[in-house]
């Protein structure tokens, strides 16, 4: 071949590369091999978008040109604009997408200040740069302030978010009941507080979140009816209802509205607002269980409220603050994908989650209704004494767990219940009587309501949760401070099931199948199954070696009491040959520990050798296999 006809050659070569990304990026159809599908519209987004009746308008401000802009944020821009564009072809010309860059001192730069998007400031060079979104369909306008690459995995469920919300004229009502401090602490008891030297507790995130979707309507305890045109009701860690607010719930789910219901043996806040001289005297503290037995048992549930589930395959390693060694505690559960409901939307879609001290739900035989697990714990699971968790440690506690199967730690109960009133709404209490008063006319009893349901008048749904430690923020988010912005960044899927749940209740759900679809947390669940099996191989040498120091220990403290010559504590020689042998047992115990674990670690390390040549062979393989089948093809 001629000098120029390669060269031609070449040219055409690149010429053709060009043509093929364009077509590439022209061509509407997308390929998405990742695991969970992070780069494609979820089913939620498309069935939203299909339902668009007038005209969005989708308005992206990002300052391009700012000076010492940070590469991650160009980076996220050209991902947050592919997202958009896959939007406007799903919206099948209900949408129309913007791309705006807003110069300083501009028309532009005001309308984004006026329109409430949040300025982020650059650590190199100081300046401001909008990165924000303005949706507008009508007179209605939403926005996202600002857009943070470390949300990049709810990306689609913030894009998705602004566009319903933005087509919703008016928030649906939630019912709130609850002794725990999600909206932060009220303002009456604040002032207590601070007499006490008690810290106010901020309003927790996920109240945040709820409220983007519904108005949240605050029930007290004390309350004797519900308030009207409620869509959803919250009841979580109740203490104290009144009896006749207990009925007014009942008749709430009864008439087809949905409950979500949250208990908990072992509440985590209440458990820190115990006061340390109450403790000193024996006293517990207060209100750290739930429970309603009237209503549970009347829908034939069965929930234990001195009972907290330990799992030795998913409990959660922690740090003992006081000498700092890690040990797993069972009690604190570490959930992973295959606890979660794949065939349930609230649930579907979750990859981790964290509960701490959690109780469990069982249905009872003979139910109409239909009791749907949707987290369960694993095989290694067992019931542990709410009572036993202040004083044991994790390996304590592991040993107080006895496995009995999984347990469900959240359900979905549906179908046609029977009411906890069947005889009408309860009775006002009846105060004694007053000696002075005693000829006055009595006023008669409140008659059972006539029109109050007997059973539900259609299906209805119930969520249950044993545990609410789970929504609040430190066990959910990291706060951090983002540019001078506070971002909440979620390390696990506390949150998601949170919004999950109470978007399915309320009637919304397309956003269900878009949260929490890529997930930066994937432990390696091969090295965590082989540290279990070897945690099994020698915790019964452990606590043969416990009883076995338990038993000199009491020929110790039998011997004590024997004293020689000059008050002197005198060992016979037999104990000191028990001594002896002790101590010669635990050499060898510890010894096979250390060679337990090195072979543990031997397999581990065995297994990423493995990985490393795998990864580099394979590509090789697959390119040289190619390459013979084309030499072949040619020759042929």
């Amino acid at each position: 071949m001629k000098l120029s006809a390669k060269a031609l050659a070449i040219v055409l070569l690149f010429v053709g590369l060009i043509l093929v990304n364009y077509l590439a990026s022209s061509i509407p159809a997308r390929v998405d091999t990742t695991a969970e599908s992070i780069y494609s519209l979820s089913a939620g987004t498309k069935a939203m978008l299909g339902k668009i009746e007038e005209p969005l308008v989708l308005n992206l401000y990002f300052s391009k040109d700012a000076s010492g802009l940070p590469i991650q944020y160009k980076n996220y821009a050209t991902r947050v604009q592919e997202m958009l564009r896959q939007y406007v072809r799903a919206g099948r010309g209900k949408l129309t997408l913007n791309v705006i860059n807003p110069r300083p001192d501009t028309p532009d730069e005001e309308k984004a200040t006026a329109s409430g998007l949040t300025p982020q400031v650059s650590q190199q060079g100081g300046e401001q740069f909008f990165f924000g979104l303005i949706v507008t369909q009508a007179d209605q306008q939403k926005t996202i302030p600002a857009f943070m690459p470390n949300r990049e995995q709810f990306l689609e469920y913030d894009l998705s978010k602004v566009v319903y919300s933005v087509q919703q004229i008016d928030k649906r009502k939630l019912g709130l009941i609850t002794s725990l401090p999600l909206q932060g602490t009220d303002p009456q008891q604040m002032q207590m507080m601070m007499m006490m030297r008690q810290q106010p507790q901020p309003a927790q995130y996920v109240a945040s979140e709820w409220e983007q979707s519904f108005n949240l309507v605050k029930v007290e305890a004390t309350a004797t009816e519900l308030p009207a045109n409620l869509d959803a009701l919250a009841v979580i860690h109740p203490q104290n209802l009144s009896p006749k607010l207990q009925f007014a719930i009942d008749q709430f789910l009864l008439a087809g509205k949905p409950v979500f219901l949250a208990l908990d043996p072992s509440s985590q806040h209440f458990k820190r607002q115990s006061n340390p001289q109450q403790q000193m005297m024996g006293q517990g503290p207060q209100n750290v269980s739930s429970d309603l037995p009237t209503l549970l048992n009347a829908y034939g549930i069965t929930y234990d409220p001195q009972k907290v589930v330990g799992d030795l395959e998913n409990g959660t390693d922690l740090q003992n603050p006081q000498n700092r060694q890690v040990s797993r505690y069972p009690t604190w559960l570490s959930l992973r994908k295959e606890s979660f409901s794949q065939k349930s939307l609230p649930t579907a879609q979750l990859t981790s989650t964290l509960f701490v001290e959690a109780g469990s739900f069982s249905a009872k035989s003979g139910q109409t209704t239909t009791f749907t697990p949707l987290i369960e714990t694993s095989a290694q699971s067992g019931d542990v004494a709410g009572m036993m968790l202040q004083f044991a440690q994790g390996d304590d506690l592991a040993k107080q767990v006895t496995p009995t199967g999984k347990k469900t730690i959240a359900a979905l109960v549906t179908g046609k219940f029977k009411s906890a009133f069947p005889d009408g709404a309860p009775k006002d209490e009846e105060k004694k009587d007053d000696p002075a008063k005693k000829d006055e006319k009595k006023p008669e009893p409140a008659k059972p309501a006539a029109d109050s349901l007997k059973e539900s008048k259609g299906n209805s749904t119930l969520f249950l949760i044993a545990d609410t430690d789970w929504l609040f923020d430190d066990y959910s988010i990291q706060k951090m401070n983002f540019f001078g912005q506070t971002a909440a960044q979620p390390i696990n899927d506390n949150l998601a099931l949170a919004s999950n749940t109470i978007e399915f209740l309320g009637g919304s759900q397309d956003l269900i199948s878009i949260r929490g679809k890529g997930s930066s947390l994937r432990p390696f669940t091969v090295v965590r199954t082989m540290e279990v099996e070897a945690q099994k191989k020698y915790q019964e040498k452990l606590t043969s070696l416990d009883a076995r120091l338990a038993e000199v220990q009491k020929k110790l403290s039998a011997i004590q009491t024997k004293k020689g010559e000059g008050n002197r504590l005198v060992a016979t020689p037999e104990m000191a040959k028990a001594i002896e042998d002790f101590q010669k047992q635990q050499a060898k115990i510890s010894a096979e520990r250390r060679e337990i674990r090195r072979a543990l670690r031997e397999d581990i390390d065995r297994l990423e050798k493995k990985l490393l040549v795998l990864n580099f062979l394979i590509p090789i393989g697959l390119v040289g296999a190619f390459g013979f089948w084309f030499v072949r093809s040619r020759k042929k």
